[in-house]
């Protein structure tokens, strides 16, 4: 065939020497997979260029390789899915004409009966009511203008889309005024989405700068010196540990020389026993010295200051009782006598 690529007659060699070196069965399986798809875009090829005048019909001659496999075969799938497409189209608006046409034909038989029947009771029509709306809506759209029948079927349109059975003005204006309210609603939240997700990205981009800090942050990095300082560490710990038994044989030996108290939990309690006690008498002890305060440290004239204050006691008691009584004569009603 003119598309396929030249063969040239010095190839039988190196032909069969690859023909050898097929061995393997994963091999010859993408080498017959390879045939195949090359016998499919040729067979395709040769589809699409028969009946035309370019090249007498026969496809153009090109490079044959795995990149121009694979865009043939894309583009031979992409045809082929847009000639099915195209196909279920034409398969519809054929299926359309043919109700339109059918509608077509049984209106006229049912406006040819009518007429018969118009015919036949020349004193009684009979009046189709689906015949006569749609005479109607003929005559209508028949004699309105270019911008009264855009009109009309827009607000057929409108009505289609917003599911009202018998449209009107009124109601078409309160169903497109409740959708802009609910558009409205929608554009606030999709606003309050934003935000939110601008307040994401800028907490998200915070996050990963402050991750970014601790990772190569010098106030997070170990410190230059820190192999050195565990180094010193561990020589101090095993300087101690070697120096654990030394210190047990010298507790053991002053236990045995000095004799270390030994303590028990019922001891430890009747101290703390004996401790609260004494916190308890010292509280009492405080408030009845508090009662003196202020007074001089000297015995004698502490008891000349509180002798004195006795005197002002005794004094303002007195004054009190002398005040109670003359209240008590004052507010008293004076009782006279009866005469016999």
């Amino acid at each position: 065939m003119a598309h396929l690529a030249p063969i040239n007659i010095n190839t039988t060699s190196s032909t069969a020497a690859s023909q050898a070196a097929i061995f393997s069965p994963s091999v010859a399986r993408a080498a017959a997979s390879t045939a195949k798809d090359w016998s499919y875009i040729d067979s395709w090829l040769r589809s699409k260029y028969a009946g035309s005048s370019i090249n007498r019909g026969r496809p153009p001659s090109f490079e044959r390789n795995p990149e121009t496999l694979k865009a043939l075969l894309a583009l031979a799938a992409a045809n082929e899915a847009a000639d099915e497409d195209r196909e279920q189209l034409a398969r519809v608006e054929e299926a359309a004409l043919a109700e339109v046409r059918d509608s077509e034909r049984e209106r006229d038989a049912r406006r040819q009966r009518a007429e018969a029947e118009r015919l036949e009771l020349q004193q009684r029509e009979s009046v189709d009511g689906e015949l006569l709306a749609a005479d109607l809506i003929e005559a209508v759209e028949a004699n309105l203008s270019k911008e009264g029948k855009a009109a009309l079927d827009a607000m057929a349109s409108m009505a289609v889309d917003l599911g009202v059975a018998y449209p009107t003005p009124e109601t078409l204006g309160a169903k497109f005024v409740e959708l802009q309210g609910r558009a409205l609603e929608l554009e606030d939240s999709i606003e309050r989405v934003n935000l939110l997700q601008r307040y994401l990205d800028r907490e998200s981009a915070r996050m990963d700068s402050f991750l970014e800090e601790i990772h190569h942050g010098e106030a997070y990095q170990p410190a230059p010196d820190l192999a050195k300082q565990n180094l010193e560490l561990q020589r101090k710990i095993k300087g101690m540990t070697s120096r654990i038994p030394e210190l047990r044989q010298q507790v053991i030996s002053l236990e045995k020389t000095v004799g270390l108290p030994r303590l028990t939990v019922e001891d430890v309690r009747k101290e703390e026993e004996a401790y609260l006690e004494l916190l308890a008498r010292k509280k009492d002890l405080d408030a009845q010295v508090k009662a003196f305060a202020g007074l001089p440290p000297d015995i004698e004239a502490a008891r000349m200051e509180l002798e004195a204050l006795r005197a002002e006691l005794r004094e303002a008691t007195e004054e009190r009782d002398e005040n109670f009584e003359k209240l008590v004569e004052r507010e008293s009603p004076v009782k006279t006598r009866r005469r016999l």
